[in-house]
């Protein structure tokens, strides 16, 4: 069951803990932690050496005795004990006396966006990782609420409001009306299975390894071809047959059709939430379109695809990656007012 606006409103931070990113709002001093959620731990201790954007460096660059390590994957976290040790760091001396324990009594109330669908064994480590940090309540959000709020979506009234969410590990899809799901589905594909794909289609037609930190960079390329830029681009990699550092000129529009194929189960899980909902809603959409969120809402081409598949206008969210915890702090802060319906009595 969802927490009620009065019960977030008891909170004192909101947690986004995303498979890319880990994402902090505390209430009254608004974001304060924006971090990948990546670290590094040396093996032979088990001493935590670096987290966030400094581990995220070492990633693909370590030696045999350091680990890196992503505690979330597919939106769960699948390390309780590295996700408490990364939260732990990552906050510091942000929260002060607040999160102390007293007296050996959790003092806290945390509120932490879930995924849609999230299985009871997901929510139930969410929950522990937060427990081990001194919390005494943790409240559970479903991101495409929060992602719809920290949109500006008006998610309360009797209007059809569609949202995707695409993230590192999943891609969320919903239609909302009157402050609740009406329709939705979530899609195990993400950035990194597109990115994935990119890897895969430079290892087959150019026999070339790209290092896992240069698919980003590509997307910029990408994006430049768009606007009437260059349509080639120079990538650098390890030759599979020799091992050495080389580099191929590869063509945009073949990378961008490589990230098309996993994009696919994007626009069926679109389609899927549509045929689910009532002809007035879908309507509604027509006019509006889908909001595109998520901290892969900027790829290329994503939005214009799903223009051309589905017909209706695509507006990708102001700072999309950050939508689902500034929709969280939002609640937690007590700036979203719901609409009353009140029994109607003769």
């Amino acid at each position: 069951m969802s927490p009620s606006l009065d019960q977030l409103r008891r909170c004192t931070i909101a947690v986004d803990i995303g498979a890319a990113r880990t994402r902090v709002h505390l209430r009254g001093s608004g974001l304060v932690v924006d971090e990948p959620s990546v670290a590094a731990v040396d093996i032979r201790t088990g001493a935590l050496i670096a987290v966030g954007k400094q581990a995220e460096t070492m990633s693909g660059r370590t030696p045999d005795h350091i680990r890196v390590a992503r505690p979330v994957a597919g939106g769960a976290v699948v390390d309780i004990e590295m996700a408490q040790r990364m939260l732990r760091h990552v906050l510091g001396d942000k929260l002060g006396r607040r999160w102390l324990r007293l007296r050996g009594t959790p003092v806290m109330r945390a509120a932490v966006c879930m995924p849609h669908g999230s299985a009871p064994i997901a929510r139930r480590a969410a929950a522990e990782t937060m427990y081990g940090l001194g919390a005494r309540r943790v409240e559970m959000v479903d991101t495409l609420i929060s992602a719809a709020v920290g949109c500006g979506l008006p998610v309360e009234h009797p209007e059809a409001t569609m949202i995707v969410v695409c993230g590192a590990g999943t891609t969320q899809v919903a239609v909302l009306s009157l402050g609740s799901i009406v329709a939705a589905e979530t899609v195990p594909v993400g950035g990194d299975a597109i990115d994935r794909a990119v890897v895969d289609h430079l290892r087959s037609n150019h026999a070339l390894m790209l290092p896992s930190q240069a698919v980003r960079p590509l997307h910029k390329v990408l994006g430049t071809a768009e606007s009437g830029g260059t349509t080639t681009t120079e990538v650098y990699g390890r030759d599979v047959a020799s091992g050495l550092a080389r580099s191929v000129l590869v063509e945009t529009e073949v990378v961008r059709s490589a990230m098309r194929t996993p994009l696919n189960a994007v626009l069926d899980a679109i389609t899927n939430v549509l045929r689910r909902c009532a002809p007035d809603l879908v309507s509604d959409l027509a006019d509006r379109g889908i909001m595109l969120a998520g901290g892969s809402a900027h790829m290329p081409g994503l939005d214009l695809m799903l223009r051309e598949a589905t017909n209706m206008p695509v507006n990708v969210a102001p700072n999309p990656d950050t939508v689902a915890v500034r929709g969280l702090g939002a609640m937690i802060e007590g700036k979203v007012r719901p609409m009353v319906l009140s029994p109607i009595t003769a």
